[in-house]
């Protein structure tokens, strides 16, 4: 992975130089190029110095001053070139001319001015060797090209100077750019992988939070009702074990149902808790990484399965009333419509809110009496559970509450995308409805809806 432009920055500033160089070894380059262009410019200031009739020291003192001028190069490239251009009649600098018009064409320079200063460099040489070459040429009585070799070897040496200096630097500049581009993409990119690993890290945690939350929702419906229902016919039986001996016997084989209806539900819940740790199981058993999103797809398959195999359904309400009617609550269920199939996890959160609304009358209202209505409409299914004051000659079963029937019971309808409303009637009872759409598939909200 590539290191971010921070890292880089952090990096770098470890090696950074001084003044307007950003490492150590770009500060020897430039002395060692200055020193070189200073040499060669005070050896041809020897001859200039000849030539202009000036004492010789001036002339070698001029030309290491203007060839140490390339030690700026890199921040000041304008100013090398024109010293370039200025010096171009003396004969003098041929290296810094050469840098210097690579460093401006490299640089971030606007293209107009280095086209410009490039043009003036290629003129300005280009007349200077003309010049040079006639004077030559004249000077040689037995040698007599024609017209056309000075001006076609005087556009050669300035071509040959500029052209390749400028090409040459237009081309490092823009692979410079490229990979600073490049980086920059490589620096975006990782940023953006590094808030999807963050996102993706969130949704599995919301996946193993809605997991836990469904499990603990499941246990508590399977464990609550079940065991409340024989809490409530233990009473019933340490009552009437003195005086009918037969009903305690009925009501302890109740109890026994009751215990292995709940074992055996909780089996079947434990049962697809470990299919879904079989999901995860292979990635771990080989050493490696278990991929993030393999948690959301273990819960989503664990859900899936308890809700499509395991799950109650509306066919066993009957059932589920008897079982309270036994338990010496008095029910009366009634069935709008007709009963058709509906998609599973429908059918189940329609079990478990009666379910768990019939466990709340146990726990709250004994000897209540209780009504469960049931209504198959056109694109929903509908249900209510609504009980009236409890009976104070009915000894409360001391069963213990949570408090999360109802948030359960909410959870599960609104999840489902249904309707829940539940609170206290006017005659001093407590009502529970809820409202559930006919889907035969139903989305999941992401952690955005919850």
């Amino acid at each position: 992975m590539t290191a971010t432009g921070a890292d880089r920055e952090a990096a770098g500033s470890t090696t950074r130089g001084y003044w307007w160089w950003e490492r150590r070894r770009s500060v020897a380059l430039d002395v060692g190029l200055a020193l070189v262009s200073a040499l060669e410019c005070g050896w041809e200031g020897v001859q200039f110095a000849r030539n202009a009739g000036v004492p010789v020291s001036v002339g070698v003192v001029f030309g290491v001053l203007a060839g140490s001028v390339l030690l700026v190069r890199r921040r000041w490239p304008i100013a090398v070139v024109l010293v370039t251009i200025a010096m171009t009649p003396a004969e003098m600098g041929f290296l810094m001319a050469l840098v210097g018009l690579y460093t401006l064409a490299a640089s971030e320079v606007p293209r107009r001015i280095t086209v410009v200063l490039a043009g003036m460099a290629l003129v300005g040489t280009f007349i200077v060797t003309y010049v040079r070459l006639r004077q030559s040429v004249a000077e040689q009585d037995d040698f007599g090209p024609g017209d056309w070799y000075v001006p076609l070897l005087s556009v050669f040496m300035a071509v040959g100077l500029t052209a390749p200096s400028v090409l040459f630097g237009l081309y490092i500049g823009a692979r410079r750019r490229l990979m600073e581009s490049l980086r920059e993409r490589a620096d975006s990119l990782e940023r953006e992988l590094s808030l999807l690993a963050d996102r993706a890290e969130e949704r599995a945690e919301w996946a193993r939070t809605e997991e836990r939350t469904r499990i603990a929702r499941e246990m508590h419906d399977v464990v609550a009702h079940r065991v409340s229902l024989m809490v409530v016919h233990a009473a019933a039986l340490q009552a009437v074990a003195p005086k009918d001996p037969a009903k305690a016997v009925r009501n302890a084989a109740l109890v026994g149902d009751m215990g292995r209806q709940a074992l055996t539900e909780l089996r079947e819940m434990l049962g697809v808790l470990r299919s879904g740790d079989a999901l995860i199981a292979p990635g771990a058993a080989g050493g490696g990484a278990v991929p993030l999103a393999a948690v959301g797809q273990a819960a989503a398959a664990a859900a899936a399965a308890a809700a499509s195999e395991d799950g109650p359904r509306l066919s066993e309400l009957e059932a589920l009333v008897t079982q309270s009617r036994q338990a010496g609550m008095v029910v009366e269920l009634s069935v709008d419509g007709e009963l058709r199939p509906y998609a599973p996890e429908v059918e189940q959160t329609a079990f478990r809110v009666v379910q768990e609304a019939l466990t709340n009358v146990h726990k709250h209202a004994a000897g209540a009496k209780t009504w469960v209505r049931l209504a198959h409409r056109g694109a929903e299914v509908a249900m209510q559970v609504e009980n009236g004051p409890s009976d104070a000659a009915v000894a409360d079963a001391g069963l213990p509450s949570g408090g999360n029937g109802l948030v359960g019971m909410r959870e599960r309808v609104l999840a489902l995308g249904g309707v829940f409303v539940s609170g206290p009637t006017d005659a001093g009872g407590f009502r529970v409805s809820a409202v559930l759409p006919d889907a035969s598939s139903v989305s999941t909200p992401g952690p955005s809806g919850v």
